[in-house]
């Protein structure tokens, strides 16, 4: 989402707080922080000393709430007790500023929060977590591309949580016939060596996982998987509206809104303690049929019936 945009949806929340609520803040109106993990002059947003500042700055200027977006976890797959950074570096800032969280995938398996029903402590939010999607893009997958024989599951396991979707994909895979084959990377090398190898694999095809590390190197995965003819799904429709064949997943603005209902709530008086985790209730599609005719593709009426947004 584009910081106007969102600066625009906070804008209309914050308008219809009643006058009650202020009146609660006294003279002073309410202060929201907002984290991304990226901007414009630093795409991957991954540096360890910059994150520190923002959140020393965010505190140090007594946020009403910390409003986060896409809040991906380290080391899920390796080391499930590791704390997401981002968050980490703002806990150990403050343990009072309530911190609303959007779009993180398991907040219990990386100890943001202690439970999703009361998740303790000044933090809550919304979960991006679906375990069902892992199967579900291999079907997508499969419903494209006809003979497929093997799949790679694409993540950068430093940022990924990739096992959260695999018993999913793998019943999927056992249903369809299909070898699934665990493909990590961590950097635009490694992207294209893989692809390249599954280019010379007749039957091959690409799952990229819900990851931040793909969602900012997607230029070249989408590249690289034009180049070798690889049919590819990813976990996004953005990857679709950038060239990508189709793109399932999570409807990002609509966690967004959601997790601003959860700022005027503890503006209100709530505590984040009190207010559950929540997952995505809302899903989209989309499919980009200049991609597909370029891969040699058709793509079934049962996806384009189902498909949010058909790119033609």
């Amino acid at each position: 989402m584009r910081r106007r945009d969102f600066i625009t949806l906070l804008g209309g929340s914050a308008a219809a707080w009643p006058l009650a609520a202020r009146a609660q803040q006294g003279d002073r109106l309410p202060r929201i922080g907002v984290l991304m993990p990226f901007d414009e002059n630093d795409p991957a947003g991954k540096r360890n000393d910059r994150r520190r500042r923002v959140c020393q700055d965010d505190v140090g200027l007594q946020a009403d709430q910390l409003l986060r977006e896409r809040s991906y976890p380290i080391g899920v797959t390796a080391a499930p007790t590791k704390v997401h950074p981002h968050v980490a570096a703002v806990q150990r800032e403050t343990r009072t500023i309530p911190i609303v969280f959007a779009n993180v995938a398991d907040p219990v398996a990386i100890s943001i929060v202690a439970r999703l029903d009361r998740p303790n402590g000044n933090v809550t939010g919304f979960a991006s977590f679906e375990a069902t999607l892992g199967g579900k893009w291999l079907e997508l997958l499969s419903e494209v591309a006809s003979g497929l024989k093997r799949v790679a599951i694409m993540f950068n396991p430093d940022t990924a949580p990739a096992s959260a979707y695999m018993p999913s994909l793998e019943t999927a895979a056992r249903s369809l016939n299909v070898v699934p084959i665990i493909t990590p990377v961590h950097s635009d090398v490694e992207i294209e060596t893989a692809i390249i190898a599954l280019g010379r694999e007749p039957g091959s095809g690409l799952i990229v996982m819900l990851d931040i590390f793909t969602t900012v190197h997607r230029a070249p995965i989408i590249s690289a998987v034009a180049r070798n003819n690889v049919p590819a799904v990813y976990p996004l429709s953005e990857f679709a509206r950038d060239g990508g064949l189709l793109g399932y997943g999570t409807d990002q603005l609509d966690t967004w809104r959601r997790a601003a209902t959860y700022v005027d709530r503890i503006l209100r008086g709530d505590k984040p303690s009190d207010l559950p985790v929540e997952f995505p209730t809302k899903f989209e599609m989309a499919v980009n049929l200049r991609t597909a005719k370029a891969l040699g593709l058709a793509v079934p009426p049962s996806i384009l019936l189902r498909a949010d947004e058909v790119i033609e």
